[in-house]
């Protein structure tokens, strides 16, 4: 149907045959053909047997995104819709839609595109090319389905400014998409009230990610002494506050971070027990221990240590630092959270470094549980690259 055929060498495509939708650079044999990149293409195995339909790029490691499997399939506006109204009846079956991530790229068989909904403010960020030609039409598909349910958005801005846009050929950007609005949006989420900035804020101004994880922190903290350390904006933060803590102390490096947090904590009038340190978390921790400060309870929400295969040796040195020194902190029978959102920090991988880590801090982990992002950011099977945030609830108790 599209008249590039893009061949792949004997023995390559598993991703692709597994259910996954990226064909690397080093997988292809041949391609027959003339295109533009952000075209779409047909792909073949090596024995002409069809694989489906998708997106090529040159300039990209990722040469194909896969859009469809289908032979007869036509990608077109109503191709599309479907695509938008599946995402958005899966988004009504399982979370709260008031603040959810309605598009998340690949596991919404959208490959590249992400669009968060804060109240009635929509955030777009597209990371590849062939998608990018189309963000527009899709925003105005899901403008339309939105209203259907009564949803009327008002402003969309669009976050495309992140570093692999390069990786693809493309500048970065960010502004609006359409009329300008006020881009300080209030949300509500788990209750707990707070100012996101889809402008100059994180990645898409707030991590929706960690909404029932911060829900899952709230039964542990009435009556609570809390450390929460890289609190970015101060939410799980708010949330233990918001559960009855007696007393929260959050800690971060951005003093622009900080200042929002602080401005979240009067929002929901619980500047008297919530208080925010400006600090790099790496030296404020020893700082803590040599005070002979301690907790009952411990977050540690990180930034991404790594977002390449080649750093995983140093993030995992970070990782276990971090977690010796949160553990220290905790008063004997307390509780720890903690979390990577690198997905090259593999689960195991992780599980390991949180082992030598309590190892160095002479303490014993009781699990409470084991948690991933939201559902709103649904893990794909055979997509890797959907599964990234491992979150951990544990007692820290001091060995015998």
């Amino acid at each position: 149907m599209y008249h590039t055929i893009v061949t792949l060498k004997k023995g390559e495509g598993r991703t692709v045959k597994a259910g996954g939708l990226w064909i690397y650079d080093n997988e292809i044999e041949s391609l027959l053909g003339t295109f533009e990149n952000g075209d779409l293409v047909t792909v073949h195995d090596f024995d002409g047997y069809f694989l489906g339909y998708g997106f090529i790029n040159t300039h990209s490691r990722i040469r194909i995104r896969l859009m469809s499997r289908k032979k007869d399939q036509v990608i077109d506006a109503a191709f599309l819709e479907r695509r938008v109204r599946n995402a958005w009846e899966y988004r009504k079956a399982v979370c709260d839609t008031g603040c959810c991530r309605l598009l998340f790229g690949e596991a919404d068989f959208l490959p590249g595109l992400v669009v968060d909904k804060f109240s009635d403010v929509l955030v777009v960020e597209s990371l590849a090319l062939g998608i990018d030609r189309l963000k527009f039409q899709i925003v105005d598909i899901l403008k339309r389905v939105l209203l259907e349910d009564g949803i009327q958005i008002r402003g969309i801005y669009e976050r495309s400014d992140a570093k692999v846009r390069e990786q693809e050929g493309m500048e970065r950007f960010k502004g609006f998409i359409g009329e300008a609005f006020d881009t300080k949006v209030e949300i509500v989420e788990n209750g707990v009230k707070y100012l996101v900035d889809v402008e100059d804020g994180q990645k898409t101004g707030f991590f929706l990610d960690q909404k029932y994880n911060r829900l899952a922190i709230q039964r542990l903290c009435r009556g609570k002494r809390v450390l929460d350390c890289f609190t970015h904006t101060g939410s799980f933060a708010l949330n233990a506050a918001a559960a009855g803590a007696k007393e929260v102390l959050g800690v971060d490096a951005s003093e622009l971070g900080c200042r929002q947090a602080e401005e979240n904590a009067r929002l929901n009038k619980m500047e008297d027990r919530v208080h925010f340190e400006c600090a790099d978390v790496f030296e404020f921790l020893p700082g803590l221990e040599q005070q002979g400060e301690s907790f009952d309870v411990v977050i540690l929400d990180p930034p991404a240590f790594t977002k390449s295969r080649n750093s995983v040796k140093n993030a995992v040195k970070g990782y276990r630092e971090i977690n010796l020194r949160g553990m220290r902190l905790v008063k004997d029978g307390g509780y720890l959270a903690t979390c990577s959102c690198s997905h090259y920090m593999e689960p195991e991988l992780f599980a390991k470094t949180l082992k030598e880590a309590a190892r160095g801090a002479h303490r014993r982990l009781r699990q409470v549980e084991f948690r991933t992002q939201a559902c709103d950011h649904p893990i794909l099977w055979a997509a890797e690259e959907s599964y990234y945030l491992k979150f951990y609830i544990f007692q820290v108790c001091k060995e015998l």
